[in-house]
């Protein structure tokens, strides 16, 4: 399976920096990764986050790019005392940038995160209260979707419109019923949401099956849906 290569080669690459802890997340911890279409959510631990460290994980990314999978592998690193709110240095998207571990990654990796190498989340991450965690997605929502809606070039591409549709279904069911779902559930919640049908199958295609000829109006559609579904969302725990 290249998946369990290229994590076995990432971290044996990664030995030498003697990491504390390295977790999966996302669809390769909650059992709906799909090899070569999903992912590879990570989090390291490691024991100083020094220039000189931050350029040798620059330089281990490099060296993996020749590697099966490589685009997908997505890894933020920490220290044990870091703040996760804080920005932290990620590799991502063939880039090296900071983004916070959001809360909803912090539940993630406490209810089914798999672990590595090291020591478990719980030794290393506070626990995410049910408020906060709500209260985040609420904002993602609110601050981050709803204005990506007016943004035409963005929804040209397909991403955009999977993670769109997804994000809102999940964001429903931890609102609701303060738990995580996996992107399979989403997809079987969206139509009851009221979802356009079409869209919803052929991202289950793409995800699950054979791709297929893409909905020719999907970006339209997922618009307009999103658009007073995310009102509705927010108003109602804003």
């Amino acid at each position: 399976m290249q998946t369990d290569a290229l994590l076995d080669r990432f971290r044996a690459d990664l030995a030498p920096l003697a990491p504390v802890a390295v977790w999966a997340h996302g669809s390769l911890a909650g059992g709906d990764y799909q090899e070569g279409r999903s992912d590879l959510d990570l989090i390291a631990v490691l024991p100083s986050l020094t220039p000189r460290t931050v350029w040798r994980l620059a330089k281990l990314h490099a060296r993996l790019r020749a590697e099966p999978l490589s685009r997908q592998l997505h890894c933020t690193y920490l220290t044990p005392a870091a703040d996760p709110d804080r920005r932290h240095p990620t590799w991502a998207h063939e880039q090296l940038f900071k983004r916070p571990v959001s809360p909803v990654t912090r539940r993630e990796l406490h209810v089914f995160g798999r672990v590595l190498d090291g020591k478990p989340p719980a030794e290393l991450l506070a626990p995410v209260p049910d408020r906060e965690l709500a209260e985040f997605v609420v904002r993602d929502q609110r601050d981050f979707w709803r204005p990506a809606l007016d943004n035409n070039s963005l929804w040209t591409r397909d991403v955009w419109v999977d993670l769109g549709l997804l994000t809102f279904a999940r964001a429903t069911v931890t609102l609701r019923e303060g738990r995580l779902i996996p992107k399979r559930e989403a997809l079987e919640l969206l139509p009851r949401l009221g979802a356009p049908v079409e869209v919803v199958e052929d991202i289950r295609r793409r995800r699950y099956g054979d791709p297929g000829p893409a909905v020719a109006n999907r970006a339209a559609l997922t618009r307009g849906y999103l658009g007073p579904a995310i009102d509705e969302l927010v108003a109602a725990y804003d």
